[in-house]
């Protein structure tokens, strides 16, 4: 009798129709495919029936998230082995409708239904968001925001170290420490943005209050950080307190749409825009330049994607929509910028920032795997898992040149044509 590897390897090669590039060990115990290649580990017959009743990406986060995936060796090269077969296939359902139509396929298919053994579709994972409502009103942006944030500050404090400085740092070197790579990125924002003392900056999406207490204790600037997160928030204003600055920082739980105090000198809005949709963005952009005086410069620091030859077939990725960031797109970076120009800024420089991502992304992995334990207690193991999967994936999405990770300069221009900037705008490097 053939074992219970051998026999799913070779049906999932005949669905594929492409090799499998990395070993496979089943709950049997038994082991098929590539010697010393990382090792993808099917718990049970529970991840058969996940995938064949919800083929593709979808069904395999919620297999991983479940733990009845997992993978054994190095994350990294096995996710990246997979990559042109699973993570990237964008078309997989319509890849296995044309595949069904052959003979061969079909017959692989019910054997691997035979395989998984009877059973109703398993419930998702409880970390899966579960939808209703329209998407980017006020209060399912909340909802949003909360799935992603409210997890727990010690757990982010597990991922994201010190700085609690969630976005690209900026690395002087592959080696550098993390801490001193987030401070380099905080002050280049800050060099960017001119700020200099009894200046008014808006922190959009201010996260723990990083940004804010760097600027507000650094470049004397008074600042107003808003994010929707109640967590966020209560830890910002502790360390705002801690650092003795809240005579100049002031942390709201708020949304962008309802700030209504400008002028502002400058605005930050940092890992913030991947959350407003492409149908708001225009309104973002036009809320952000209002709330600027003439000449006052934001600094939009985004996740792009690639452009597609047909925009109209972007859709979100499954595993991001459904674990990670609920209702996030990304644009590219032309889109962006077209939108910055339409809401009336003038776009003056555009830094690519891309392999500092893959950098922050890695070591945030090294974080949480090193207080791998602790991280479960502190949320949930699934929960640990979904971030351990986005964030290594997400270094290979850098890496690959995949997705990319901007820092936009823009000015408020005045009527008069003087952006205050200087001749030679790179002076911050």
């Amino acid at each position: 009798m053939v074992d219970a590897a051998s026999r799913l390897k070779g049906l999932l090669e005949q669905v594929r129709g492409v090799p499998l590039p990395v070993r496979v060990r089943a709950w049997d115990g038994s082991q098929a495919g590539p010697p010393g290649a990382a090792v993808l580990v099917v718990r049970n017959r529970r991840a058969l029936r996940r995938l064949l009743w919800k083929p593709g990406e979808l069904g395999l986060a919620r297999a991983w998230v479940a733990g009845d995936l997992d993978i054994e060796g190095d994350l990294y090269a096995a996710l990246d082995a997979l990559s042109g077969e699973i993570w990237e296939r964008d078309d997989d359902a319509r890849t296995l409708a044309q595949a069904l139509r052959e003979p061969e396929v079909r017959s692989a298919v019910r054997g691997l239904f035979r395989l998984a053994g009877p059973g109703l579709p398993p419930t998702p994972p409880p970390e899966e968001v579960r939808r209703r409502g329209h998407l980017h009103t006020r209060r399912s942006d909340r909802r949003a925001i909360s799935h992603h944030y409210d997890v727990g500050n010690d757990f982010y404090e597990i991922v994201l170290g010190p700085s609690m400085v969630y976005s690209c740092a900026y690395w002087e070197t592959p080696d550098g420490s993390l801490e001193a790579a987030q401070r380099d990125k905080l002050e280049l924002v800050s060099r960017k943005l001119a700020l200099r003392p009894g200046q008014r900056l808006l922190d959009v999406g201010c996260g723990w209050g990083s940004m804010a207490i760097h600027a507000a204790r650094e470049h004397g600037v008074s600042v107003v950080g808003i994010t929707l997160s109640q967590e966020q928030a209560a830890y910002a204003r502790k360390r705002v307190a801690d650092e003795g600055l809240t005579d100049r920082v002031e942390i709201r739980v708020q949304d962008y749409r309802d700030v209504r105090d400008g002028p502002y000198d400058a605005i930050s809005s940092i890992g913030m825009a991947e959350h407003v949709g492409a149908e708001r963005y225009l309104a973002y952009a036009e809320d952000l330049n209002a709330l600027l005086r003439p000449g006052g410069r934001l600094l939009n620091h985004q996740i792009a994607r690639r452009p597609q030859r047909d925009e109209s077939s972007y859709h979100v990725n499954e595993f991001i929509d459904a674990y990670v960031f609920p209702d996030g797109e990304l644009a590219p970076l032309g889109t962006t910028v077209t939108q910055l120009e339409r809401a009336g800024f003038e776009v003056r420089d555009v830094e690519s920032i891309r392999e500092h991502y893959a950098l922050t992304l890695r070591q945030w992995v090294t974080n949480l795997t090193a207080d791998w334990p602790r991280a479960t207690r502190l949320t949930s193991p699934g929960r640990a898992r979904v971030w351990l999967l986005y964030m290594a994936a997400s270094a290979l999405a850098f890496e690959h040149n995949r997705i990319g990770v901007n820092q936009v300069l823009a000015v408020r221009t005045p009527d008069s044509g003087d952006s205050g900037l200087p001749l030679r705008t790179r002076t911050w490097n």
